[in-house]
């Protein structure tokens, strides 16, 4: 792994570790309210700081898990260089997605 991945893993572990930590103490309080999934989806809706809150996981999220990836691909199967990072782009490119049209359904 370059220098330059094993930073932007640390950065990204660094970012959301907190926002994990926030979002588990969201759920639990949620929980201990009797929320529902309808009550907390209508408190999200339309807000641009859980839009961003959520997108910045995501993108986070999306970065960290595809370096990790490509690091288990690159000592653990055959792949060369080049196709374990091909791999754990398209991974993370698809986790990206994915997880900015959660976003898009929780905020929208």
């Amino acid at each position: 792994m370059t220098v330059r991945l094993y930073l932007w893993q640390r950065l990204t572990a660094a970012l959301m570790a907190p926002m994990v930590l926030a979002h588990l103490a969201i759920i639990f309080y949620a929980s201990r309210q009797g929320l529902t999934a309808a009550a907390m989806l209508a408190r999200t809706r339309g807000s641009f700081g859980w839009a961003l809150f959520y997108g910045v996981f995501v993108v986070a999220a999306s970065i960290h898990a595809s370096i990790g990836l490509n690091n288990v691909l690159c000592e653990w199967s055959p792949l060369k260089e080049r196709g374990s990072g091909v791999l754990a782009s398209a991974f993370g490119a698809l986790l990206f997605l994915l997880g900015l049209r959660a976003v898009m359904a929780v905020v929208s």
